[in-house]
């Protein structure tokens, strides 16, 4: 269990996504990584640090660790009910200012109403706007009517360039479940099998204990294998995942 738990730590995106949030507020956070090992001995850094765009740079000139990316919501998250200038914009304004990794939502607005074209465009276009950084396709599963709409919206962000799905912004209720995440790593083993691209998943939103990582954890090594167990494909959205998982291993020793 050891094992699982320090592999968890190592797939998680450590976030911060507060209307509070302040240049200070997010360097503090970022510094609390820089000295993650020394304060942690034994324990893995975290994957990434995940922030707002506008602090992506904030990030980036405080990091003093190697390995450990820059993640930004962009696109206009939460919502992304904007013009798509806008969210290609953002996009790439993130990624200018050091972003790693970009963390967008499905376009509900044209998915909803069936618009696929239209919500296709908007992410691809959006994919364009990252170049090389890593695309993360938020699917806010919570408020898709059914496990077909899930798996609808699983392939379409795939089709459209997305290199993980994730479930949720955390900002709507309900956010991550098992189910949810079942139905996503099915579509993303189907797709691998058709077109020999591996695309991770991200749970988010709600996951707070160790617990709950190992839930997730062990969903997708029952359905996608080891070769999934790495965070090059799997990651944990979530701000206080850390410190459970870190008192989990307290607990251990």
């Amino acid at each position: 269990m050891e094992d699982v738990l320090k592999a968890c730590l190592s797939m998680t995106d450590l976030t911060s996504l507060k209307s509070t949030d302040t240049p200070g507020s997010i360097r503090k956070l970022t510094e609390s990584v820089n000295c993650f090992q020394t304060l942690h001995p034994g324990c893995p850094y975290p994957a990434s640090i995940c922030v707002y765009p506008n602090f992506a740079r904030t990030v980036k000139d405080a990091l003093t660790v190697p390995g450990v990316h820059v993640t930004a919501v962009a696109g206009c998250f939460p919502a992304s009910q904007s013009f798509i200038e806008v969210k290609e914009l953002e996009c790439r304004m993130a990624v200018a200012d050091g972003a790693d990794e970009v963390d967008v939502v499905i376009p509900l607005n044209s998915f909803l109403d069936s618009d696929l074209n239209r919500c296709s465009n908007e992410l691809r276009t959006m994919k364009t706007a990252v170049g090389d950084a890593i695309l993360k396709v938020i699917l806010e599963t919570g408020v898709l009517p059914d496990e077909g709409c899930i798996r609808e919206a699983s392939f379409l962000a795939m089709e459209s360039g997305a290199d993980f799905i994730k479930t949720s912004t955390g900002k709507l209720e309900p956010a991550a479940t098992p189910e949810a995440a079942r139905v996503m790593c099915s579509c993303i083993s189907e797709y691998y099998k058709k077109t020999g691209r591996k695309v991770g998943l991200k749970p988010a939103g709600g996951i707070s204990t160790a617990g709950d990582a190992v839930t997730y954890y062990e969903i997708v090594a029952e359905t996608l294998g080891e070769e999934w167990l790495t965070p090059r494909l799997l990651r944990f959205g979530a701000s206080r995942l850390v410190d459970s998982i870190i008192n989990q291993l307290s607990i251990t020793h």
